[in-house]
């Protein structure tokens, strides 16, 4: 592929140029839970200026593309690869990161709240957000994922309705978490930290930032590549 259209999706874009995420981000478009309608709809429903999304987007294709990357292709790995990928990389990171990040959130908040009052309601989020995705990766990794790999080895009709049953609601969770993550960035003028903020507050910001980039991209994957294959 040498260029993108506004006929491409954002889901199928990302998993051909994983850096399109920044310009997806940068704009608001999503790619991971409502990556599945066309760049020409997106535009549209957001008001956005069509040819200027698509020039950012293939101009820095092109600069990739120069620099000889060779994105995976997560179409053709094999189910239990992804698993692990997903686990080894997003689970595990979300085990570490959850903690440690919630206790800056709480920290700010004690501190700034009084000045900066949205701080309350990213308080509340976050610690939404914090047990549902703690809650929906045990689901995933004891009971969705072993299943995934035994249809892998061994593939037939009950296995696969057992797969759909205990699958059941994890993409509305991920819906719930996108949404989440999109009011953080909402409140927090896309976790650019004020004026007066102090080291903490910046390192809770950035912090945040980096919870929202990883996470969109581990439910792409689950979405639009693991799920989707079955």
């Amino acid at each position: 592929m040498t260029e993108f259209t506004l006929d491409h999706k954002p889901a199928d874009i990302v998993k051909v140029f994983p850096k399109a995420s920044d310009v997806f981000k940068r704009n608001r478009i999503d790619f991971c839970c409502g990556g599945d309608q066309p760049l020409r709809d997106v535009c549209s429903k957001r008001n956005l200026d069509e040819t200027a999304v698509m020039e950012t987007l293939n101009h820095a294709y092109q600069d990739w593309l120069k620099e000889d990357e060779h994105p995976i292709d997560w179409d053709r790995m094999p189910a239990s690869d992804i698993i692990d990928h997903i686990t080894q990389t997003h689970h595990a990171y979300l085990n570490e990161e959850l903690p440690a990040l919630g206790t800056f959130v709480s920290k700010i908040f004690r501190v700034h709240g009084k000045n900066h009052p949205h701080l309350k309601e990213l308080h509340r989020l976050y610690n939404d957000f914090k047990v549902d995705m703690e809650e929906h990766t045990v689901k995933e990794e004891e009971e969705v994922f072993p299943l995934i790999k035994q249809y892998e080895d061994h593939p037939n009709d009950d296995l696969l309705q057992q797969i759909h049953e205990a699958n059941g609601g994890l993409e509305d969770e991920h819906d719930a978490a996108g949404n989440m993550l999109k009011r953080m960035r909402e409140i927090t003028n896309g976790f650019e930290p004020p004026a007066d903020a102090c080291n903490s507050y910046r390192i809770t910001y950035a912090r945040l930032a980096e919870l929202e980039a990883d996470t969109f991209q581990h439910i792409h994957l689950e979405n639009h590549v693991l799920f989707k294959n079955l």
